[in-house]
């Protein structure tokens, strides 16, 4: 991967070449990024940058041999720690390890902006907590006390390192600290709070923001054929996690805002017999559209708090959804919104752990009948 694949962010590129453009780069970064961020592409394309044989200012050459390696993952100076759920493994060790990596290499090729759920559907995980076991912190330092392969430097990348073991982040400090020269540590985190101070004070911190809603717009338009207002629609909802945006090109036409305005009229009638229907058709949903509907319920609530707020200048409506939102927020208050927030928020909790979406919806659609219409 390189810089040039990677959509905006313009500045954050220009500080990681720049570093490199200076000879000033510290010895372990730390890309710190919210879910939905593209932290773990740009750390890619900074290690395949930092391999390249015939770099310029901006960019890796995308053509020589190290970046050939790079952009199939496989530079032998690039080594890569990941979280794994709980997974059948072989009881060969070592060969679990290589498949295991295969998969992860097949991964970032087909899917290079996808986020953790991504990756353990793609490698078949169970519904457990996928970490970073405590013996990585001995791989990590067995394969970085070798001397590089190719490259003059060697690069660490560990994903997620919130969801390392205890163990293993503490028995990496010492070569965080003082890693051999020319050896680099990036981390990639979209938890930072939750990572060891002694961690954090190891590592120079790089802020990955969210995509501008005009550079998913932008990537939208170059890589997919949609009207206007299909894709307003998807940038909408994406709210800058590239990602989303990409799952929600294969979703439904309206992407939901005909279904959650009947909805949301249904629950202020009270028309219960018409929410039982509504929650067998949620039901028959699939996972993505189910996580979708509640996802544009909850940017809903937002526009609707900017409209009683007076702050409509930072809406991002148009159209049949401005309407709506005009004529929905005469029976919203603040408290209202609160409550709505809440409630779809903990359904979407409910949602992500298996639980039984016609239930869920159902209670949600009564609770928020109580709420916007007591």
């Amino acid at each position: 991967m390189t810089f040039s694949t990677i959509p905006g962010l313009e500045e954050v590129k220009k500080q990681l070449t720049g570093s490199v453009q200076a000879n000033h780069i510290a010895h372990a970064l730390l890309f710190a990024g919210k879910p939905g961020a593209l932290n773990l592409p740009l750390a890619l394309a900074f290690a395949n940058y930092l391999h390249c044989q015939n770099k310029t200012e901006s960019d890796a050459c995308g053509t020589c041999a190290a970046c050939s390696k790079s952009s199939k993952y496989v530079h032998p100076d690039t080594h890569f720690v990941f979280p794994l759920g709980n997974i059948k493994g072989d009881k060969d060790g070592e060969r679990f390890r290589a498949d295991i990596l295969k998969s992860w290499r097949s991964f970032l090729v087909e899917q290079p902006f996808g986020a953790l759920g991504n990756w353990i559907n793609f490698y078949g995980g169970e519904d457990k907590q996928a970490l970073i076991a405590r013996e990585e912190s001995r791989n990590i330092v067995r394969a970085l006390s070798l001397k590089p392969f190719e490259s003059i430097n060697k690069i660490m990348i560990i994903w997620l390192p919130e969801l390392m073991h205890s163990s293993a982040a503490n028995g990496i400090l010492k070569i965080l600290e003082e890693p051999p020269a020319h050896t680099f540590f990036i981390l990639v985190t979209n938890s930072a709070e939750q990572l060891l101070p002694t961690i954090l004070s190891r590592t120079q911190i790089v802020h990955v923001p969210l995509l501008a809603d005009e550079e998913v717009e932008d990537f939208l338009k170059t890589n997919y054929s949609f009207d206007k207002a299909k894709q307003r629609e998807i940038v909408q909802l994406a709210e800058g996690d590239l990602n989303f945006a990409i799952q929600l090109t294969g979703t439904e036409e309206d992407h939901h805002q005909a279904r959650f305005m009947d909805w949301m009229r249904t629950c202020f009638k009270k028309d219960y017999a018409k929410l039982i229907v509504m929650a067998d058709e949620f039901h028959q949903l699939d996972k993505l559209g189910q996580r979708n509907l509640f996802h544009y319920g909850l940017d809903m609530m937002r526009e609707t708090l900017l409209q009683i707020s007076g702050a409509t200048k930072m809406s991002r409506l148009k159209g049949d959804e401005e309407t709506f939102v005009q004529n929905f927020s005469k029976y919203f208050s603040v408290p209202k919104i609160e409550t709505a927030n809440r409630l779809i928020s903990e359904a979407s909790y409910f949602l992500d752990r298996n639980g039984s979406a016609k239930m869920i919806f159902m209670d949600l659609s009564l609770q928020l009948s109580k709420t916007i219409n007591p």
